[in-house]
């Protein structure tokens, strides 16, 4: 069994993906994680901030971890952007669309407001863009090409998580699939060109 800290933080992650940061409180986290309360300031004590730090920065690194499930096994480059929107698809559907990107939701509260905050979304998405490159780089993209996939991909994917929660429909998450893919096979045929 987990332990009191890594149980909230893994309460604090799951409320932050589907309330937002401003729309989870502390009460809610430490009920959640079926934690005394005193030991949320026991472990962060910086209190909300520090937990949402420590949040933002251990869940989105996890994420990374996503292209290595999808993409990585596949048999190509195409397969594996397809099988990584659809299990986008398949989360959205499975939660009834209350399930999106924890980092994108935070960073959209925070970038104007808590610092921080900020800058953990940001180290975050850096390190997407810097692993993404790297591993699409192995599929025999240039450096440059392999960052501008990554960069379309993270792109394409944040905002169908947006369209698709508010609308309550797939098709965005479909489309921001096919429109990377479209990305990928120009990028690939290009890289063949050189």
């Amino acid at each position: 069994m987990a332990g009191t800290k890594e149980r909230i933080m893994a309460a604090g992650a799951e409320l932050f993906r589907r309330n937002g940061y401003a729309g989870t409180g502390l009460k809610q986290i430490v009920a959640e994680a079926n934690a005394p309360f005193g030991s949320l300031y026991h472990f962060f004590p910086g209190g909300k901030e520090q937990l949402g730090e420590e949040v933002i920065r251990t869940s989105g690194l996890a994420y990374i971890q996503l292209f290595d499930l999808f993409i990585a096994p596949a048999g190509d480059l195409v397969s594996g952007i397809e099988a990584f929107f659809a299990a986008g698809i398949a989360t959205l559907e499975a939660t009834g669309y209350v399930e999106g990107c924890p980092i994108a939701t935070v960073a959209l509260e925070v970038a104007a407001t808590n610092e921080p905050l900020r800058i953990a979304t940001a180290d975050v998405f850096t390190a997407w863009i810097d692993a993404g490159t790297e591993k699409f780089a192995r599929f025999g993209l240039g450096r440059e090409a392999a960052r501008t996939l990554t960069i379309t991909a993270v792109n394409n994917l944040e905002g169908a998580f947006v369209l698709c929660r508010s609308l309550r429909d797939t098709e965005a998450m479909a489309v921001a699939g096919a429109a990377t893919v479209d990305v990928a096979r120009r990028l690939l045929h290009e890289n063949t060109q050189l």
